[in-house]
């Protein structure tokens, strides 16, 4: 990868899930953390639990750590944050500890936090175990399926003592991911090419969370059977599997073609070029694992329909 971008956090999601990386050292699941961990460092007492959770100074190590948070309203928790944790707009004001590069671990043992929520798959396998090694309060957040974003929403909530809100969210969530399934899923197949980047020409397969998105808007993906979840293909293979659509995600968030996006005007033989049917959905909402993406999955999912 030659440049970081405003969706960087999936690049790295694609890069540690083909590589399987994962922090050698077990920890508690967030929806398992027990009563005596979410206790305040601060010392002070409550009768109430969710009281003594709703005080907990948090380190949301992801950005869409950041944004669940916020959703369920545990947003004025977080005392530090990664780099890309921009939405909403007060996640801007978050201190920063890290990139996907690295985290600053002299500055969280500085910050104090109650709680570090970290990102299983995206935050670097060597930092985490020296968190742990001080002995911080460390749970994981693991969203890998379209429905995982629901039990995350809710493990959150009990975390924070915000269950009523993440129950709220959850099953809002719950019930649009469903009609949309009920909407797109079974609908004629439209053969589809995702080009999640360039350079090397990469695509998604398997259990990829784009290949989920595929997956209920009735899309086929002729590497869909690929072993890997973001396998290399080669610019010969797609124009040979003659795409009726070509999806080029935006990381400008403007709709927008990347400057090193392949320029599929070349080959105006392909369906997709022929027709039209280069679509740029917004990459910071179509990849982060919250909410939001099912917005952008179902304007995803009806522009593939109009090439029915």
């Amino acid at each position: 990868m030659s440049r970081p971008y405003r969706a960087g956090w999936l690049l790295l999601l694609v890069l540690s899930a083909a590589h399987g990386a994962e922090p050698e050292q077990q920890t508690e699941p967030a929806s398992e953390l027990s009563s005596a961990k979410q206790a305040p460092a601060t010392g002070q007492k409550t009768s109430n639990p969710a009281d003594a959770r709703a005080s907990l100074r948090i380190i949301a190590l992801a950005p869409h750590i950041v944004e669940l948070l916020y959703t369920i309203g545990a947003g004025a928790q977080i005392i530090g944050t990664t780099e890309y944790a921009d939405y909403p707009a007060a996640a801007n004001d978050i201190p920063r500890v890290g990139s996907y590069a690295g985290l600053q671990i002299e500055k969280i043992l500085q910050m104090k936090p109650d709680l570090i929520i970290a990102w299983r798959s995206g935050n670097p396998v060597a930092d985490l175990e020296r968190l742990q090694q001080y002995h911080l309060n460390v749970v994981y957040s693991d969203v890998t399926r379209l429905d995982d974003v629901a039990s995350e929403l809710r493990n959150f909530g009990r975390l924070t003592g915000h269950e009523a809100s993440a129950e709220q969210h959850a099953l809002a969530y719950e019930q649009e991911l469903q009609r949309l399934r009920a909407t797109f899923a079974k609908r004629t197949p439209v053969r589809v090419f995702y080009e999640l980047w360039s350079r090397p020409l990469t695509t998604v397969a398997a259990n990829a969370w784009p290949q989920q998105q595929l997956t209920l808007c009735g899309a086929d993906n002729p590497f869909a059977q690929l072993n890997q979840d973001y396998p290399g293909v080669g610019l010969e293979q797609v124009i040979v599997s003659m795409p009726e659509v070509i999806i080029q995600p935006s990381h400008q968030g403007n709709n927008s073609i990347d400057a090193d996006a392949v320029n599929w005007q070349r080959w105006r033989t392909i369906p997709a070029v022929k027709n039209g049917y280069i679509i740029h959905p917004d990459a910071d909402k179509l990849h982060r694992m919250t909410p939001r993406a099912l917005d952008e999955i179902g304007l995803l999912c009806e522009q593939i329909d109009h090439a029915r």
